[in-house]
């Protein structure tokens, strides 16, 4: 009669790791190593709860969000040329859309960062900066902005270009306008406001674009 023979204690141990080894180059998750649902929509399951958890705590700042809005929506930079701050007619019409966006959230403070190239010296090309700041300000602020709410206090002169040269390049010396914080007198979108922006939003974006031709406003408007 044959005697069988029971696997020790190491050789299950061996098994065991040679079936999770077998098993290691099939997935990035399994049930020991992932959190409950990490298997569902790619692994980002429970991301929304989490979102909503945060804005409720106060922990993910509308600002944030506003100011990532506002760089994906509008052209958020204009340039300039040499050793100027007058704003040429492309500029104007970014300027514009700008505008028009900013004139949506009249609870919405931003800052404009004036940047030169590193043509000149230091002190020039802060103070050059400054003067490109104040000029996209002012523009704004004849577009109907309340000059509280823009504020052109940091000059960046040379010290951050996008395209680094000691030469003359045009796409160094730039404006740039980001969201920064909220009108202190305004109530944060965090106690229910931000719902009249969403539905300003929403009504917004059942209006016909007047690019469109007579035949497609037609099948817009459902005739």
């Amino acid at each position: 009669m044959t005697k069988r023979r029971s696997l020790t204690t190491p050789a299950l141990l061996s098994c065991s790791l040679f079936a999770l080894a077998a098993c290691e180059g099939t997935t990035s998750y399994s049930s020991f190593t992932g959190e409950a649902g990490a298997l569902v929509a790619g692994g980002d399951f429970g991301n929304a709860t989490m979102n909503n958890t945060l804005v409720q705590n106060g922990d993910r700042e509308f600002v944030i969000d506003l100011a990532q809005r506002f760089a994906k929506e509008v052209p958020s930079t204009i340039n300039f040329a040499f050793n100027s701050a007058q704003i040429d007619a492309q500029a104007a019409e970014v300027l514009r859309a700008q505008a028009r966006w900013i004139r949506q959230f009249p609870e919405v403070r931003f800052k404009v960062f004036g940047h030169t190239d590193a043509v000149g010296s230091n002190n020039y090309n802060f103070s050059l900066g400054k003067r490109r700041a104040n000029a996209v300000v002012n523009f704004l602020v004849s577009q109907g902005i309340s000059r509280g709410r823009l504020q052109a206090v940091v000059s960046r002169g040379e010290t951050q270009p996008l395209i680094v040269t000691q030469n003359r390049e045009r796409r160094n010396r730039r404006t740039v306008t980001e969201v920064t914080g909220f009108v202190r007198d305004h109530p944060l979108v965090l106690d229910g406001k931000y719902a009249q922006i969403v539905y300003r939003d929403y009504v917004e974006s059942a209006t016909v674009p007047q690019t469109l031709t007579g035949i497609e406003n037609s099948v817009a408007s459902g005739g």
